[in-house]
C-alpha cells in the first residue's frame, strides 16, 4: 500500500522544500512555529499527506479526540502534511514570484529510514532543488538579544555558495540528521537552519526564534515576507519573559551574565547580523548537551 496520499496537484516550478518537525528538535516551538506562520502567510494548500500508521508508537504519540460542531467525535492522528504556496512578486527579492513547499511533521518513533525515504519521494516528485530543515535547540543565550541562527549543509559546494558551514557533527541525532543523510544519498541538496532558544524559557513558545528562522530562510531562498505581525509577537514574547525573570533574582542575574557574554563575543567578532551562522564548534557542543538532556 502506498504511504503517501496525494490530495492536490504538486507545484510545477521546482519549489524548495522546507521541513520542520515538532518534538525534541523544536525547542520553544520555534521551527514548527516559523513554518506554520509562513504557510499561513502565503495561504498554503495541502498537496499530500503521509500515513502515520507505520511510524508512530501511539502509546507515546497518542491520537487526539476532537468534538465536531454536530456533536460527533473524530480522531486526529499524528500528521506529516505536505503543503504548497505561491509567493507574490512583492515578497521575493528579485520580484519574480516563487513557489515553496512545506512539510509540517511530527518526529516518528519507528522506521526512520523508511520515513525519510518517503520525504525524499515527495521532494523528488516536486523536483525540489533544495531541501531545508528548520530546527531549534536550547542554549545559553539571552532572550533580550538577537536570536543566533546556526546554518549548515552536508554538501561543501552548497555550503560555500550559500555562506553556510559544512556540518562536522558526530554523535546521536534526530530525524533531521537522518533525513539529511537520506537526501544526500538520493542526490538532493540540503541545508539546515537552527535557532538558539534560551534554556531558562524552555516552556514558552518563542516567536522571536521563529522570526529569526523566517528571516534567515528568506535570505537563503531569496524571499522577503512581510514579518510585521511576527515582529509584534516577538516583542510581546520578550516583554513576557522579562516580566517572569524579574520575579526571580537568580534568573535575572543569570540573564545579565548571558547578556555580558553575548555583547563581548559580538564586540570581539565585529558581527552584528542576527542571521549569521556562528561558530560550528559551539553549535556541536550545545547540540550534544541538548541530546544528552533529552536522553536522560
Amino acid at each position: 500500500m502506498p504511504m503517501i496520499t496525494w490530495v492536490g496537484e504538486p507545484p510545477r516550478n521546482r519549489p524548495a522544500l522546507v521541513v520542520a518537525f515538532n518534538g525534541w528538535n523544536d525547542a520553544g516551538d520555534a521551527a514548527s512555529g516559523a513554518l506554520a506562520w509562513l504557510a499561513s502567510r502565503w495561504d498554503a494548500t495541502e498537496v499530500a499527506t503521509l500515513d502515520p500508521e507505520p511510524f508512530y508508537d501511539f502509546a507515546n504519540t497518542r491520537p487526539r479526540l476532537r468534538l465536531e460542531d454536530d456533536g460527533s467525535r473524530c480522531l486526529i492522528w499524528p500528521s506529516n502534511d505536505l503543503m504548497a504556496a505561491t509567493v507574490s512578486d512583492s515578497e521575493t527579492l528579485d520580484g519574480s514570484g516563487a513557489e515553496v513547499a512545506f512539510l509540517a511533521g511530527t518526529e516518528p518513533q519507528l522506521k526512520w529510514r523508511t520515513f525519510s525515504k518517503q520525504i525524499v519521494e515527495m521532494a523528488t516528485r516536486l523536483d525540489s532543488p533544495l531541501v531545508v530543515t528548520l530546527g531549534a535547540l536550547l542554549a545559553d543565550v539571552p532572550h533580550t538579544r538577537p536570536t543566533p541562527i546556526y546554518g549548515s549543509s552536508n554538501d561543501p559546494e552548497m555550503a560555500a555558495r550559500l555562506g553556510l558551514i559544512p556540518s562536522s557533527y558526530e554523535g546521536p541525532t534526530g530525524i533531521v540528521g537522518v533525513l539529511h543523510i537520506t537526501c544526500a544519498a538520493a542526490g538532493l541538496q540540503t541545508a539546515s537552519l537552527w535557532a538558539a532558544v534560551p534554556g531558562y524559557a524552555s516552556e514558552i513558545p518563542s516567536p522571536k526564534a521563529s522570526l529569526a528562522l523566517v528571516r534567515r530562510l528568506g535570505k537563503l531562498l531569496g524571499l522577503s515576507p512581510d514579518t510585521a505581525e511576527l515582529e509584534e509577537m516577538a516583542e510581546s514574547y520578550e516583554r513576557h519573559v522579562s516580566e517572569l525573570a524579574e520575579q526571580a533574582d537568580e534568573t535575572n542575574d543569570y540573564i545579565a551574565q548571558l547578556e555580558n557574554s553575548y555583547d563581548q563575543q559580538e564586540a570581539e567578532s565585529g558581527e552584528t547580523d542576527q542571521m549569521r551562522s556562528t561558530d560550528p564548534g559551539k553549535l556541536v557542543d550545545q547540540i550534544e548537551q541538548f541530546l544528552r538532556d533529552q536522553r536522560n
